[in-house]
C-alpha cells in the first residue's frame, strides 16, 4: 500500500531540484500535491509531472514572503483540495558575499524567503491542521544553519532561525497531533551546486566522509520519512543529510 493514499501536500519551492523531487516522491506514493513555486511556469511543470504518475496536482504561483500572495494561495489551495495534511517549506534563496560588502536588499531577501516564508505559509496552513488535529509540516533548512559559511551569513541566519522557529512550532502545535520537523541538507546535486567551479567542488567532497555529494531523491527519502507513519512519534527535530559533514 502506498504510504501517502489519501494525502494532500503542498511543497513551496517545488519547481526544481529538493522540492521538485520531494513533491514527486509524495506523488509516487499517493498523495495529490499543490506544487508552489515563485513562476507560473514552473510550477506548471512539476504539477503535470505528478499528474503524470496518475496524481491529482494543482499549480500555484506564489512569493512566499508576500503575506497577501501566500494567504491568496493557502485560501485557494484549502478550496481545491478541502484539506492539508502535508506542508513542506522548501522555497529558498541565496545571495552569497562577505558580511562587510553584503548590501541590505541581499539581506532582506534571503531572510524574506528563507526564514519569513516558512512562517507565513505556516501560518496560513495552521488553522486547518489545528482544525484538523493532525499534519506534518517538514521544514528544509541547511547545514549551514549548524556550521555556518564564510560568505553565507544572511543564508546561514536564515537557516538557523528556521531550525529554532521548527522546534517552537513542534511545541506549539504538538498537543493537536502536529508534528514539525525539519531536514538539514548537506551538499546536494543541484543547480546551485552545478555552479560550482570544479576545484571548489573537489574540496567540498573532501570535507564529506561518505566521499559524494548527496542527490535531491536522498532528501525527498528523507521527508517522505517524517511524512508518513514511521514519523508518526518524531518532533521538533532536525535530520541532517550530509554524508557526515556535521557528525
Amino acid at each position: 500500500m502506498s504510504q501517502l493514499s489519501n494525502q494532500i501536500a503542498v511543497v513551496t519551492g517545488a519547481g526544481r531540484g529538493i522540492g521538485r523531487a520531494i513533491a514527486l516522491k509524495f506523488a509516487a506514493e499517493g498523495a495529490d500535491v499543490a506544487c508552489v513555486s515563485r513562476t507560473a511556469e514552473n510550477s506548471e511543470k512539476v504539477a503535470n509531472e505528478v499528474r503524470a504518475l496518475g496524481r491529482k496536482a494543482w499549480a500555484h504561483a506564489v512569493d512566499v514572503s508576500d503575506s497577501a500572495s501566500v494567504n491568496t494561495a493557502a485560501e485557494k489551495i484549502l478550496a481545491e483540495c478541502g484539506k492539508v495534511d502535508i506542508l513542506v517549506n522548501n522555497a529558498g534563496v541565496t545571495r552569497d558575499g562577505l558580511l562587510m560588502r553584503m548590501a541590505d536588499a541581499d539581506w532582506d531577501t534571503v531572510l524574506n524567503t528563507n526564514l519569513k516564508g516558512a512562517f507565513l505559509v505556516t501560518k496560513a496552513f495552521s488553522r486547518a491542521m489545528l482544525k484538523a488535529r493532525s499534519g506534518r509540516v517538514i521544514n528544509i533548512a541547511s547545514v549551514i544553519g549548524l556550521m555556518g559559511n564564510a560568505g553565507q551569513c544572511n543564508y546561514a541566519a536564515s537557516k538557523a532561525g528556521l531550525i529554532g522557529f521548527t522546534m517552537s512550532a513542534a511545541r506549539e502545535f504538538g498537543s493537536r497531533g502536529i508534528t514539525v520537523n525539519a531536514i538539514a541538507p548537506g551538499f546536494i546535486e543541484t543547480d546551485m551546486t552545478a555552479e560550482l567551479k570544479p576545484e571548489l567542488k573537489e574540496a567540498l567532497v573532501k570535507q564529506i566522509p561518505l566521499g559524494t555529494l548527496g542527490q535531491v531523491e536522498d532528501i525527498a527519502h528523507a521527508a517522505l520519512y517524517l511524512a508518513a507513519a514511521s514519523g508518526r512519534y518524531v518532533t521538533g527535530q532536525v535530520l541532517t543529510v550530509d554524508g557526515g559533514m556535521v557528525m
